[in-house]
């Protein structure tokens, strides 16, 4: 009897498991443009400091954009009203009171894909103090997501990439609505033409030496944008493409493929023209090599918003793989 009950107690656990796995199967599809968030708190508190510290970090202004845009573009409701369409959204921020602090991320709870990120606390001034202390964190799984998102979407129809990775040893995944506008074994210029404007990626190498150390990166790729990714892009008039001077870019380290980065951040112009916009600059260290190869996209649309051109840039470069 007590063999039988234990083979019984299994046989139960195993059922309960796959049941969740089998429910997590059916789960209808997630919905929503990119970086739009759904926020569910109650009114007052949306509407007193724990709103505004939410505010404060998720609708930010996104770094290296020559106008201010918010990181994500945020919808409210109370907890009431979340039902329906509304759960089916991508990006979703529960707060609420409770009888404990806590913070925790949740994958694919109502819809596939979906990330969901719960902050309880049990007062207001717990709330606070929770989203400042991790709304970095939250931010990063929200922002990853929606790369993930918008490479997946992008992978329904993809341009041909052999020759870049033929002349330069790395591949991206990159949309078909994209085009070559310009092509050699030292430069790539990729471009897709908007209504008013384009996105565009450039890919070039530059010496290991180039890049001398942290405290200089900044410096040293301002430098390599301007006397050789500038030179190497065609403009029209006889401009100059350079980094804008009246603003310090944004550096970061990160990683591509598994390779040490350097991810820059800011805007550019051309020299005695009003043209300008931003760029993300990524300096990937390719030791096996003796290079930095340089990946780049940059949108000019003068009359648009720049946030999601820059998001699709972004989820194309970090999609690169080197030989």
């Amino acid at each position: 009897m007590k063999y039988l009950s234990i083979l019984i107690a299994t046989i139960l656990l195993i059922s309960c498991d796959n049941t969740t796995k089998q429910d997590k199967s059916l789960l209808s599809k997630s919905v929503g443009n990119i970086n739009v968030l759904q926020v569910v708190m109650e009114n007052d508190l949306w509407n007193g400091d724990v709103g505004e510290e939410v505010r404060t970090h998720f609708a930010a202004p996104t770094d290296g954009l020559p106008q201010d845009e918010p990181l994500f573009s945020m919808n409210q409701m109370p907890q009431a009203a979340f039902s329906g369409f509304a759960r089916k959204s991508r990006l979703i921020l529960f707060v609420s009171l409770a009888d404990e602090n806590r913070v925790s991320i949740a994958k694919d709870s109502y819809a596939k894909p979906q990330t969901v990120a719960y902050v309880k606390g049990k007062t207001k001034e717990d709330l606070v103090a929770l989203i400042k202390s991790k709304q970095a964190q939250i931010i990063n799984e929200f922002h990853e997501a929606e790369i993930e998102e918008r490479q997946r979407r992008t992978n329904v129809s993809l341009m041909d990439t052999d020759s870049l990775q033929s002349d330069f040893g790395v591949s991206m995944r990159i949309p078909s609505a994209y085009r070559i506008a310009k092509k050699g074994e030292d430069f790539y210029w990729i471009r897709k033409d908007l209504k008013d404007g384009s996105t565009n990626i450039i890919v070039y190498e530059v010496p290991l030496s180039m890049i001398t150390s942290d405290s200089t990166a900044v410096a040293d790729i301002i430098k390599i944008r301007d006397s050789i990714g500038g030179a190497l892009l065609p403009v029209e008039d006889g401009g100059q493409f350079q980094t804008e001077k009246a603003y310090a870019p944004y550096i970061f380290t990160s990683e591509i493929d598994g390779k040490f980065a350097y991810e820059t951040k800011g805007t550019w112009d051309v020299k005695d023209q009003f043209m300008a916009g931003p760029f993300l600059n990524y300096a990937i260290r390719d030791e096996e090599n003796n290079r930095y190869l340089i990946i780049e996209g940059f949108s000019y649309a003068p009359r648009v918003r720049k946030r999601d051109l820059q998001f699709e840039l972004e989820s194309i470069l970090k999609s690169a793989r080197l030989d």
